[in-house]
């Protein structure tokens, strides 16, 4: 293969992992489709235990291999929108919906440096914007371990509605934990639409 052919894959690669969600931007934040250029970002910002142990699939440590799996599975369902979070032309999370057997499920990550800053629920009100939008979602549901208040603020003030206690399996620390779940039904989305849409950019 010349290296003229292998730089033509590279760049259709990379147009594939982008082509199928837009790009938002809101008051702070660009959203787009992860590419393979975030892979060194994503893993110095989630090979944190701080950030893993917070997620329910994410493993720690975590590595190029696992930030490679992560983009090549990105965006490759009907239903599901994976977006890298921008900032200041920088990545600093990872936001999406993902389709499951009964509602789609918004999660979500920040990079430690960037915690307390309100930039993850500027993001989660974009994704939940473009779900019940442009994807036609009807509901929604969310969760954040008990231990996590920060993460529980983020779902209320971004309307979810606790709706019980759950055990999950939590990848980074090789065990179960409860989880406060969580859910938002279009309804109610539509009545808090106030707090400003993000717009397509792309």
């Amino acid at each position: 293969m010349t290296p003229t052919t292998q730089a033509a894959k590279q760049v259709f690669a990379q147009r594939l992992d982008e082509c199928c969600v837009p790009v938002i931007e809101t008051e702070r934040l660009m959203l787009r489709a992860p590419h393979r250029g975030d892979i060194k970002t994503i893993v110095r910002l989630v090979n944190d235990r701080r950030v893993a142990e917070n997620t329910a699939r994410i493993p720690h440590p975590y590595g190029g291999e696992d930030a490679e799996r992560f983009i090549a599975a990105a965006n490759r369902r009907d239903g599901e929108a994976t977006f890298v979070i921008m900032q200041a032309g920088a990545p600093i999370g990872v936001c999406g919906v993902e389709p499951r057997d009964t509602v789609p499920e918004i999660g979500y990550w920040l990079g430690a440096p960037y915690w307390g800053r309100g930039y993850a629920t500027e993001a989660v009100r974009a994704v939940i914007d473009h779900a019940f939008g442009a994807l036609g979602h009807d509901a929604l549901a969310a969760g954040a371990r008990v231990n996590n208040p920060a993460s529980r603020r983020v779902l209320e003030k971004c309307g979810f509605q606790w709706t019980g206690v759950g055990l999950y399996r939590i990848r980074a620390i090789n065990s179960s934990a409860p989880l406060d779940r969580f859910r938002l039904d279009r309804g109610l989305w539509a009545s808090l639409k106030a707090w400003g849409r993000a717009r397509d950019v792309a």
